[in-house]
C-alpha cells in the first residue's frame, strides 16, 4: 500500500497557508486532499494530485511518497 510520506504529512500541516488553499493553488479538489491524508483515497506512486500538492509545497516527487510492505 502507498500513502503519502510523513514529511508530506508534516509540510502541509506546518505550511503558512491552510490546506484548502495549497490544494487549490495545486489545482487539487481540497476534500480531495483531505481524503488522500486522511488514507481515505487510494493513491499508487506518482499520483499526479500527490506530486502537484508536493510541488506547491517545495518537495521532490520521490520525497512525496512512502510504501508499507
Amino acid at each position: 500500500m502507498v500513502k503519502v510520506s510523513r514529511e508530506f504529512k508534516a509540510r502541509l500541516k506546518l505550511a503558512e497557508r491552510p490546506a484548502y488553499r495549497i490544494a487549490t493553488e495545486a489545482g487539487v479538489n481540497p476534500s480531495t486532499l483531505s481524503k488522500i491524508i486522511h488514507d481515505a483515497e487510494p493513491i499508487q506512486v506518482g499520483d499526479e494530485r500527490v506530486l502537484k500538492v508536493a510541488r506547491v509545497l517545495g518537495m521532490s516527487d520521490h520525497e512525496a511518497f512512502e510504501s508499507e510492505a
